[in-house]
């Protein structure tokens, strides 16, 4: 099928070297409380892309849950497939696509597992029925069919249902500590705005891309 037909113009913003702070998590900030404030359905999703150690990519969209001056934090399986590849090769690329605000963000960083108390923390705040569900997922393991699923479900249900549900030992964040982001900004005539922080030397340092 040939879809090469479809496109339009960006024409909503653009961005300066001016318009940039001086930080990239301070800019990332800036723009993630603008998309927050859309109605962008859920603007923390971010595609996670890992390479395993023979050298495939894969990727996956997983959620934002905080982040700060060290870095951004995601949670999962720490058995799964992209913990597995973490472990592997801890480079990864994190990726914000907010078409609405015609706006990308790019990160190069390098994952690592946080500590258990702060995976605790987080854990302690979702919702009961999450909690449980993070016991029953093999993540990334071939299940016959979701009924076992959804038995194992009530199982753990079950089990759980006169106390707190702990954290699994095979569960946990990581945090991606940033080396270079990139901020783009469509433009028309396809001519975007790129702007790549990098910190060769310790201090960040901000460069315009070519489009």
């Amino acid at each position: 099928m040939d879809i090469s037909h479809f496109r339009r113009e960006y024409l909503k913003s653009g961005l300066s070297h001016a318009d940039l702070c001086k930080e990239p998590v301070e800019q990332f900030s800036l723009w993630f409380d603008q998309a927050r404030k859309t109605d962008i359905p859920d603007p923390n999703a971010m595609v996670l892309a890992t390479v395993n150690g023979a050298g495939q990519p894969s990727q996956r969209t997983v959620l934002l849950k905080y982040y700060d001056e060290k870095g951004f934090v995601f949670f999962t399986n720490q058995k799964s497939r992209k913990a597995r590849e973490i472990e592997e090769n801890s480079r990864v690329n994190l990726h914000f696509v907010w078409l609405e605000l015609e706006r990308q963000i790019s990160i190069a960083g390098i994952a690592s597992p946080i500590t258990a108390a702060e995976s605790a923390r987080y854990f302690l705040t979702r919702p009961r029925d999450s909690q449980i569900a993070a016991w029953v997922s093999n993540q990334s393991k071939k299940i016959s069919s979701r009924q076992l699923l959804l038995q194992s479900f009530q199982e753990m249900k079950t089990k759980f249902a006169n106390g707190d549900v702990p954290l699994p030992s095979f569960w946990g964040g990581y945090r991606v500590e940033p080396v270079s982001v990139e901020f783009w900004q469509g433009r028309e005539n396809r001519l975007h705005d790129r702007f790549l922080y990098t910190h060769p030397d310790g201090g960040w340092q901000v460069n315009r891309l070519a489009p």
